[in-house]
């Protein structure tokens, strides 16, 4: 399945967190859209691996995914090298997107910044035809290289390169953030609290929206950094 637009996150929920609206936006005009998480989530002091994936699925359904998968890969000790570059090589290959959006270049959980970092190289590597992947089927898999990758911002405050409106879209990436019943605030819960699940936290999430809107006149936006310059070819189209 060819995709135009590929998210990876380090861990279920944070594509949700960062370009949630993004992709509905993407969705909403005919593009196909999909997230590959590297982790289970399996170090979160709230929830299970399992119910992060029951989470995930409600998600996806809410954001229209065409795809999601998760890579499986350990959660705090994934490194940037060969053996973890691999399968995202081959989910590249897989789904063969235009766009990839991945992780912030530094933040606050330290597998955000490695999982920028191995998403950027594994892309450039994908277009190399000398490594070897396999699909489902054992069939060796084709060279692809994103057109270009983007980073989106996470708890860390970064200058955007540029914003994206999501005003319209804000309710459904709120819906897809809330999927995630274990993690984020709710007032019913025995588990433990953590630095996400605090009202402030939830506050601090609809207040960064809101400042990214605010730096391009609108309501509620989402920021993104870029490895190389952005084109335009209608200056007129910008905000």
């Amino acid at each position: 399945m060819k995709l135009d637009i590929l998210a990876f996150g380090a861990h279920p929920d944070d594509v949700e967190m960062s370009a949630a609206g993004t992709l509905l936006a993407a969705a909403a005009q005919g593009k196909k859209i999909g997230i590959v998480d590297f982790t289970r989530g399996e170090l979160g002091t709230r929830g299970t691996p399992a119910t992060r994936a029951t989470e995930a699925e409600a998600a996806s359904r809410i954001l229209g995914l065409s795809a999601r998968e998760n890579l499986g890969l350990p959660d705090g000790f994934f490194r940037n090298d060969r053996e973890h570059q691999l399968p995202l090589i081959a989910a590249l290959r897989r789904y063969q997107p235009d766009v990839v959006l991945c992780n912030a270049i530094q933040d606050r959980h330290p597998d955000h910044g490695r999982g920028a970092q191995l998403a950027s190289e594994a892309c450039f590597l994908s277009g190399l035809r000398m490594i070897e992947t396999f699909d489902a089927d054992g069939q060796p898999q084709q060279p692809w290289r994103p057109r270009t990758v983007y980073h989106y911002i996470q708890d860390r405050q970064i200058a955007p390169d540029f914003v994206v409106d999501i005003s319209e879209f804000w309710p459904g990436k709120w819906a897809s953030i809330q999927a995630y019943k274990t993690q984020f605030f709710d007032p019913d819960s025995q588990e433990p609290v953590t630095y996400l699940s605090t009202p402030v936290f939830t506050q601090f999430m609809e207040a960064r929206a809101r400042e990214f809107g605010h730096i391009i006149g609108v309501e509620f936006g989402e920021g993104f950094t870029r490895q190389r310059p952005v084109g335009v070819r209608d200056i007129t189209a910008l905000i």
